[in-house]
Parts: C-alpha cells; structure tokens; sequence
C-alpha cells in the first residue's frame, strides 16, 4: 500500500459500492486508495490488524499507522473531500456509542435495504490504478 489512505468496503454491498463511487467522484486530488474487504488485501488488512475476516459489516480506513472504523472512518473521509462536505466531520462531536448505533442499524440492513451483488465490483480502467484488488 502506498502513503495514500485506503478505503476498505464491502465489495458486494449496494450501498459501500455508492459511497466508493461518491468519494470518487468528489475526491478530486485522488488522495484515497480502495480495496474491498473480499479481497485479497483486504484479508491481508484484518488478518494483520486482528479484525474479525467474516465481520464485513464496517467501512473502515487505513491512514497512516491508524485504522479507523464505522462512523469514524465515513466522517474522516468527509474531513478530505472538496466542497462543503468537510463540514460532516463536525458530527465527531457526537458521542461515538450514538454515531455508532446508527451506522450499526444501516451496515445490518443494507443487503435488505439497498440490496447486494453477486460478486465485487470491477474497476473501470481509469479507476483501476486506484483500486488495490
């Protein structure tokens, strides 16, 4: 993995893939990386952080030396991209027990919800050098 953060998702989840493609489309400078969960990086990620391989219920970022999960990954994203998306990040104030339980509530409906693909997402070519599977 280079310096850039990465972004671990659920490959096969509607929704991680709509939030993949939102960043994308507002992340402007191309300061983040991906790799869905399913992947082999991503097994190499929570095998070597101690994460839980068949917990793929949260979005998680690598950046730095840190991982940060769940609510706390989406806001620190929003902190990056460009416009007025920053100004989420100031929803960090709220308690991480409540932010977290409302993520909880979507990451455990969002098959139900927003449905689920059969396989990972593919990459377009002017993606793929973004993408680490």
């Amino acid at each position: 993995m280079e310096d850039k953060p990465v972004i671990f998702f659920d490959g096969v989840c509607n929704l991680c893939n709509r939030a993949v493609q939102f960043i994308i489309k507002r992340d402007k400078k191309e300061q983040f990386q991906f790799a869905s969960l399913q992947g082999k990086t991503g097994h190499e990620f929570l095998k070597k952080f101690n994460l839980a391989e068949n917990d793929l219920n949260s979005f998680m970022l690598f950046e730095g030396d840190k991982v940060y999960t769940r609510s706390t990954a989406a806001l620190r994203i929003t902190k990056k991209l460009g416009g007025g998306w920053k100004i989420l990040y100031g929803l960090m104030i709220i308690p991480g027990f409540i932010r977290n339980f409302v993520y909880n509530v979507i990451a455990k409906n969002r098959y139900k919800w927003f449905g689920k693909k059969k396989e990972c997402m593919v990459p377009t070519a002017g993606l793929k050098e973004r993408f680490l599977d």
